[in-house]
């Protein structure tokens, strides 16, 4: 019997799927239930509205969806794998079988019964015995299955197929195998394991018809994910496999689209766009007016896609397509009565037909054939009936359009009323008015693809396609404006903006009347939204949020948002992954509503950035309440904010539970020594927290002690900025004491922070054994010649740290000195600062002998020092063989017409220098000349600052001029010259005709 059972399904699903599919469907995602949006709104609003991506830490492969998931837990009983439409579940269930049969998974389960909602649709009572006697003849004694004998599994694909709603609360229980009872009773007794208790259940659907479900009955839950960005384009090459080109071009074309693209992570709606595209570039050599417009909407690809279906099997047979008005005279009557099915079953939910369904919308059975029905309806044999369905949702979506359309122009009842019974209601516009408003009142988006395609058959682009087809030619033009306005009178919602809302902006778009969408865009683009969002303006907003270009990197919305509108946009806001809300003064009112968003399971919220607003603890308090739970959240920023030491202690008491935050910005919040302290408790169980922003909070030396304490501890934050917080010696000793043992930090920040030679000493001591650390900053402290020795001996012996900062101490010349000697050893640092230094030429010569031999600082930055042309001098000959340094700054160094001169000399050899400062120096013309001689043959330098160096108009037409033949330069500031606007447009000119990639400011 098992023998018999294997051969079946090895006949009945063939040898599997295409290999390009098998890596997607056997790692499903393991998600923890239903979400809101999958719960209420359309497939397609889904797909739009999460960018075709969910927030998944974890995969499951198919060979363990069986399984337990640890040593001490069971296999589940009730399994349910979810995707939207056209995603690929059924293919899962035939490939799944396949492997079963071939013994390449769940070898411990003695049978597989695969059965589909269709096959059950067709019973009207059934038993359990019955139900495996009439789908597997084969098994001859269905108790064997009943009874828990051997381990089953029941697979049951395409519930949201089923004609009858499952009814979990009100379904009399039946435990007898062989009772009789209505199918959608038996099912729901199978589900609740009161038939088959042994067995294990899996049963496939789209979202919202698995909330059908209790959640409580289901014990694992899948995801089909959607395509990547390779999978489409290895399914776009597999479809046009003979014609490369067009693969390219048909991808590129799509990957324009945003929305297009999003959609195409979708299998079956790829197909359908690769194809409509595939045929318009095919076509549009033909340059007829309507193949010259890229399709873009919705309605444009699925004209293209219908129209294709009528002209034949365009890939095969691209010459011989049929005449068009044959064509049409051929299909009209089956498009009219298709249409008509496919709108009442819209309205029914009702997505598979069988022959009595069919015949009675007076379909002719046999003439369902050639390329229209093949693309556009599907048919497969059961054991006992033939089933027919659209072969995507669209399609019948669309279809259902195109029938109430022609259908609106003479009704005199409703059409939403299929018996006819109805007030009379007479013209397109009301009929059309009544679509949209069934639309918006519907709780589930059931109708909402449905009226895009509908206000879609308006368009002028749509007209001109299907005229003389589906549409008579410039129809549109009668109904088009009142249809804008009436759609845009939808939108005056008192911030009160939903799917239905968004949807309404989606129709605007398909009938092309996007005025209202650019107009918010622009001022996106601009960040001059500030005093615009009126209620209409804020639907458009969050349309824009889901399509535009402008939000795909970073969504900004700083400066404009009040709390109405933010409250207004909260289910949108939800699927921005980079979302920066500055400057806003906002209160702890709408932290509450921002900590709601980042609770729910959608959120897919990656970076959030507040600051500059008005949150006090109470907000923070409401954000970390949001973090205890949020699994999306890697970057928050709350800089310059007041939450205070209380709110950062909300934080910190979340952060010791949530383990996604990767970086936390809390500088200029007054969290004092208290508010330090609780962050420190959280470092010690923190595991994922990277980098910590606690400048400008008056944490002081005990606080950083705190602090140092954790990170002797912690092994994961990698950057700690603590700048302007009084840490003064006694925290930087304890500091000290950390990086001792402490080897993961890799940057750390003490800017402004009273710093003396004994802090430094300690900090600079501890250098020597560390072996993390990458950058250290200690500007603006006191650190004196004294601690100079001590930061050369570290230098010399540590051999990670890249980039130190010491501007703004009491260095001079015998300071810089120890660690120019020191830097003639030193093999990793790359970047040095030294600037306001009281640095003369002394120094300047010791730095100028290190970089003699030192081959690896790449940046030295020397500003305000004043090393003269003495020191100008050294560095220039240094320059001269030293290979590495790409960065100079010698801004305010008292540099002349000498030093110019030796930097010139330097610029004609060396070939490794890309920027060069020297704002507010006395270069005069003489030295400009000089330098407009060395940037002739230099080809090397990118950034060039001269401003302030009284070059006058003479000097900066020298440097301009020299330009001809260098095509380095990328940057030159000639700023504070003295030059004068007849000079200025000679320098323009000139660099324009010579140098036109390079950017001049005057």
């Amino acid at each position: 019997m098992v023998q018999k059972h294997l051969e079946s399904l090895q006949n009945h699903y063939g040898t599997g799927v295409e290999l390009g599919q098998l890596e997607r469907l056997t790692n499903l995602l393991l998600v923890e239930g239903l979400t809101d949006i999958q719960q209420k709104e359309h497939d397609v609003m889904q797909i739009e509205a999460t960018k075709g991506m969910r927030n998944v830490a974890k995969k499951i492969p198919l060979e363990k969806l069986f399984l337990p998931l640890s040593k001490v837990s069971i296999p589940p009983r009730i399994s349910v794998t979810v995707g939207v439409a056209g995603i690929g579940k059924s293919t899962l269930v035939k490939l799944f079988a396949c492997m079963w049969a071939k013994g390449e998974v769940n070898k411990d389960i003695i049978f597989v019964l695969p059965l589909t909602f269709r096959e059950l649709n067709t019973y009207e009572k059934l038993s359990a015995e019955r139900l495996i006697r009439s789908a597997f003849p084969h098994i001859t004694e269905p108790s064997f299955i009943s009874n828990g004998t051997a381990r089953i599994l029941l697979i049951l694909d395409g519930l949201d197929e089923f004609k009858t709603p499952l009814d979990f609360s009100n379904t009399v229980v039946c435990t007898d195998p062989r009772k009789e009872i209505q199918v959608d009773s038996l099912i729901t007794n199978i589900i609740r394991g009161n038939l088959f208790q042994e067995a294990s259940i899996w049963v496939t659907s789209r979202p919202t018809a698995a909330s059908q479900i209790p959640g409580g009955l289901v014990d694992r839950m899948t995801e089909i994910r959607g395509f990547g960005a390779v999978e489409i384009k290895d399914f776009l090459d597999q479809m046009f496999r003979e014609n490369k080109d067009l693969s390219s071009q048909v991808l590129g074309q799509i990957k324009a689209n945003r929305s297009l693209y999003t959609m195409c992570t979708v299998p079956a709606f790829c197909w359908i766009s690769g194809s409509s595209m595939g045929y318009f570039l095919k076509n549009s050599t033909d340059q007829s007016q309507e193949m010259t417009t890229v399709p873009k909407t919705l309605s444009e690809i699925y004209s293209y896609y219908f129209k294709m279906a009528l002209s034949s099997d365009w890939q095969e047979k691209q010459k011989e397509t049929p005449r068009i008005e044959q064509a049409i005279n051929n299909s009209k009557k089956i498009i009219g009565n298709l249409g008509r099915l496919a709108f009442y079953g819209l309205l029914k939910k009702k997505y598979v037909f069988y022959e009595q369904d069919m015949k009675a919308y007076g379909i002719d059975l046999s003439s369902l054939q050639g390329s229209l029905c093949n693309r556009m309806l599907l048919k497969e044999e059961m054991q006992f009936s033939t089933v027919y369905y659209f072969s995507h949702l669209t399609l019948q979506e669309f279809l259902a359009a195109t029938y109430y359309y022609a259908s609106a122009k003479r009704a005199i009842f409703d059409l939403f009323t299929e018996s006819g019974m109805s007030w009379p209601k007479f013209g397109f516009l009301n009929h059309f008015k009544n679509a949209v408003q069934r639309s918006l009142q519907s709780d589930d988006g059931q109708l909402d693809i449905f009226v895009r395609f509908l206000s879609g058959l308006l368009s002028p682009q749509v007209n001109k396609l299907l005229s003389g087809w589906l549409l008579m030619k410039d129809e549109h033009n009668s109904f088009r404006s009142h249809v804008i306005s009436f759609l845009q009178s939808c939108l005056n919602t008192d911030y009160v903006i939903s799917s239905r809302t968004v949807n309404v902006m989606q129709c605007l778009y398909e009938v092309q009347n996007m005025e209202l969408a650019k107009t918010v865009e622009e001022a996106m683009k601009n960040e001059s939204l500030a005093g615009m969002l009126t209620p209409v303006n804020c639907s458009a907003l969050a349309y824009l949020l889901q399509v535009s270009e402008v939000c795909m990197e970073e969504t900004n919305l700083s400066n404009c948002l009040t709390y109405n509108i933010c409250k207004s946009l909260l289910s949108q806001l939800l699927f921005c992954s980079n979302l920066r809300l500055d400057n806003n003064k906002f209160k702890d009112n709408v932290m509450e509503l921002l900590g709601s968003v980042l609770s729910v399971k959608d959120c897919q919220i990656q970076k959030m950035s507040l600051a500059e607003n008005q949150i006090s603890n109470k907000g923070a308090k409401a954000l970390a309440r949001s973090l205890m739970v949020n699994r999306s959240l890697t970057v928050l920023d709350l800089r310059s904010n007041a939450i205070g030491p209380t709110g950062a202690k909300a934080l910190a008491d979340a952060l010791k539970i949530n383990q996604v935050l990767l970086s936390l910005n809390l500088q200029n919040n007054v969290i004092k020594e208290d508010g330090a302290k609780f962050l420190a408790e959280a470092l010690l169980t923190n595991h994922k927290l990277t980098t910590l922003h606690l400048q400008k909070n008056s944490i002081g030396p005990q606080g950083a002690k705190k602090i140092a304490e954790a990170l002797k501890q912690n092994g994961n934050l990698r950057e700690l900025i603590l700048s302007s917080n009084c840490v003064g010696d006694t925290g930087s000793v304890a500091l000290a004491e950390a990086l001792r043992v402490n080897h993961s930090l890799t940057t750390l920040d003490l800017q402004s922070n009273s710093i003396s030679n004994t802090g430094v000493t300690a900090l600079i001591g501890a250098l020597r054994s560390n072996r993390g650390l990458i950058s250290l900053n200690l500007r603006e402290n006191s650190i004196g010649q004294e601690g100079a020795p001590e930061i050369a001996n570290a230098l010399r012996a540590n051999c990670t740290l890249r980039n130190l900062d010491l501007a703004a101490n009491l260095l001079y010349d015998e300071g810089v000195k120890a660690i120019a000697l020191a830097m003639r050893e030193n093999k990793a640092l790359m970047s040095l600062h030294l600037q306001w230094n009281f640095i003369q030429s002394k120094a300047a010569k010791a730095l100028a002998q290190a970089l003699h031999c030192n081959t690896s600082l790449t940046s030295l930055d020397l500003q305000e020092n004043a090393i003269g042309d003495e020191g100008m001098i050294a560095l220039a000959a240094a320059l001269k063989v030293n290979t590495t340094l790409t960065t100079l700054c010698l801004q305010v160094a008292s540099i002349g017409v000498s030093g110019a001169k030796a930097l010139a000399e330097a610029l004609v050899v060396n070939r490794t220098l890309t920027t060069l400062d020297l704002r507010g120096n006395s270069i005069g013309v003489a030295g400009a000349k000089a330098m407009a001689n060395a940037l002739k043959v230099n080809c090397s330098l990118r950034v060039l600052n001269l401003q302030e160096n009284s070059l006058g108009m003479d000097g900066a037409i020298c440097i301009a001029t020299a330009l001809t033949g260098n095509h380095g330069l990328t940057y030159i500031n000639l700023q504070g010259n003295r030059i004068g606007q007849s000079g200025a447009k000679v320098i323009a000119d000139a660099i324009k005709t010579n140098s036109p990639r390079c950017i001049v400011e005057m």
